[in-house]
C-alpha cells in the first residue's frame, strides 16, 4: 500500500475554524444560495490534501475520516490517479459521447461489466450517484413498463428528480417538490433486526402485488441513514421477491460497493445477482463518475424504433474514465478491499471497547463504513463531529436525527491513524454527551 504522503496525525496551529476559514466563509455565504435552517458555522475551508491527510487554508491539518463523503476512496491524491489524471491530460480531455467516444471510456466500460455477476452485462455512466440512480430507474420503467417503486425509509439516493422521489432520509428533502415527483413511489421500513426484516418483506410484497412496481431500489446497507446493515438475507428474499412479480431489483452500491463495505460489492457479498448496480462516489477516484451496471436483457429495453437516450455532455469524460481506471487498478494492486474487511472489523471493536461504559452506545457496519449510534437525541452526532474537528479529525452525521456518527475514512489510511482516531472518538463522545 502506498503512504508516501497522507499517513500523518492531526496538527492544529489554530483551534478550527481559524481565521483564514471564517474569512472564506463569510465570502462562501454572501456568494452560495442558503441551503435549509441558518446554522452557526462550524466549518473549515481545505487548500490542500493527501491521503488520509487534509490541510485547510489557516495551516492545520486534520486526519479525514470523511473522504469526502466517500468520494475519496483510495485517499485524496492517490499517487496512481495523479499518475493517471497527468498522462491522460496530455492526451485527450474530451470527446463526444457515444457518437465518438474516446479509448478510456470504452475501456472503463468494459471494467465495469466485468463487475456484474452475469456476464455480458453492460453500462451507462453519469457524473453523480444521483444520475446514475435517474438512470436506473429510467431503466426499469423501460424494461418492465410499470412506473412504481418500493423504496426504504432512511435511503438517500441523491437529489435529482428521480432519486429525490425515493429519498427516505427526511420527508423535508421532499417536501417542497412533491408535485414535481414521481407519485408510484411507496416506502417501506429499512430493517435493523430479523423480526424487521420479516415485516419489510410482507410490506414490500404487499406492495409489488398491486402490480405497477418496476423496481426495487436498495442500498446493500443504509448508508446516509445511519449505517444500518440488514440481517442476513434480507437482500437475497428481497431480490427473489422483486424476481417474482416482475420487478427489477436496483441495489445502490454508491457509497458500499468498491470495497468500501468490505467486498467489491456488498450486494454479490450476500449472494444477490442484481438486475442493476449503481456505483459513483469513489469510482472516479476523486473525479466525477458514476455508473449503472445491468443485465444485457434489462439494458436491451433502450434499443427502440424511436430514439431514447440517457446521457449528458460530459458522461464517461476521458480525464474521469482514466482516473476510474487507475482507481480500480489500486484497488486490486494494493489488495485494499481484503484490507477493509481485516481492518474494518478491527477498527469497529476497538471503538467498541473504547466506549465500553457509555450508554446508549452501538457501533455497527462493514468494512470501513463504520456507524456509531449515539442514542435518540436528535443531533447527537453533530456535537460529536464538532468535538472531533476540535481535534483534528473529520467525521458526518447519519440518521434521519443526525445521532449516527458516520466514519468512512480512505481505504489507505495506515494503521496509527486509525488507533489515534479511536482514542479521538471515544474522547468525543464523552465530550458531547
Amino acid at each position: 500500500m502506498t503512504t508516501e504522503l497522507g499517513g500523518e496525525l492531526p496538527l492544529l496551529k489554530t483551534r478550527p475554524p481559524g481565521e483564514h476559514s471564517r474569512t472564506f466563509l463569510v465570502r462562501h455565504k454572501h456568494v452560495a444560495a442558503p441551503m435549509g435552517p441558518p446554522r452557526a458555522s462550524g466549518g473549515i475551508v481545505y487548500a490542500t490534501a493527501a491521503g488520509a491527510n487534509v490541510v485547510d487554508v489557516d495551516g492545520n491539518r486534520y486526519v479525514d475520516l470523511a473522504a469526502g463523503f466517500g468520494a475519496e476512496l483510495i485517499g485524496h491524491a492517490h499517487p496512481a490517479v495523479r499518475r493517471a489524471l497527468s498522462l491522460q491530460s496530455e492526451r485527450l480531455w474530451h470527446a463526444l459521447g457515444d457518437l465518438h467516444p474516446s479509448d478510456a471510456k470504452i475501456a472503463v466500460c468494459e471494467r465495469l461489466s466485468a463487475l456484474h455477476p452475469e456476464p455480458g452485462a453492460q453500462v451507462i455512466l453519469g457524473q453523480s450517484g444521483s444520475d446514475a440512480v435517474s438512470a436506473a430507474l429510467k431503466t426499469a420503467l423501460l424494461a418492465t413498463g410499470k412506473p412504481g417503486v418500493v423504496a426504504f425509509g432512511g435511503a438517500y439516493h441523491g437529489l435529482g428528480y428521480g432519486p429525490l422521489a425515493a429519498c427516505g432520509l427526511r420527508e423535508s428533502y421532499r417536501a417542497p417538490f412533491s408535485a414535481q415527483l414521481n407519485q408510484h413511489v411507496r416506502f417501506c421500513e429499512y430493517p435493523a433486526t430479523e423480526s424487521g426484516a420479516e415485516a419489510t418483506l410482507a410490506a414490500v410484497r404487499g406492495e409489488l402485488e398491486q402490480r405497477d412496481v418496476g423496481a426495487v431500489l436498495v442500498e446493500p446497507i443504509l448508508g446516509r441513514g445511519g449505517v444500518i446493515v440488514p440481517p442476513a438475507g434480507f437482500l437475497l428474499s428481497l431480490s427473489t421477491l422483486a424476481a417474482e412479480h416482475g420487478a427489477l431489483l436496483v441495489a445502490d452500491e454508491i457509497w458500499t460497493g468498491l470495497g468500501r463495505a468490505g467486498s467489491l460489492l456488498a450486494s454479490t457479498a450476500q449472494s444477490v445477482s442484481p438486475d442493476l448496480i449503481c456505483l459513483g462516489k469513489g469510482l472516479g477516484g476523486g473525479l466525477p463518475l458514476s455508473a449503472v451496471v445491468g443485465r444485457r436483457g434489462v439494458m436491451a429495453a433502450w434499443q427502440r424504433a424511436e430514439e431514447v437516450v440517457d446521457t449528458s455532455t460530459f458522461a464517461g469524460a476521458p480525464l474521469a474514465c482514466a482516473t476510474a481506471l487507475a482507481t480500480l487498478d489500486t484497488l486490486a494492486r494494493e489488495k485494499l478491499v481484503e484490507r477493509s474487511t481485516r481492518l474494518g472489523a478491527s477498527w469497529r471493536d476497538a471503538i467498541g471497547a473504547a466506549l465500553t461504559g457509555a450508554r446508549g452506545i452501538t457501533v455497527r457496519g462493514a468494512g470501513l463504513m463504520v456507524g456509531v449510534e449515539l442514542g435518540a437525541h436528535e443531533g447527537a452526532a453533530v456535537r460529536v463531529v464538532k468535538a472531533l474537528l476540535e481535534r483534528g479529525y473529520l467525521a458526518t452525521t447519519g440518521g434521519g436525527k443526525r445521532e449516527v456518527l458516520v466514519l468512512t475514512p480512505p481505504l489507505t489510511i495506515t494503521e496509527p491513524q486509525l488507533e489515534a482516531a479511536t482514542e479521538a472518538v471515544a474522547d468525543a463522545v464523552r465530550e458531547a454527551a
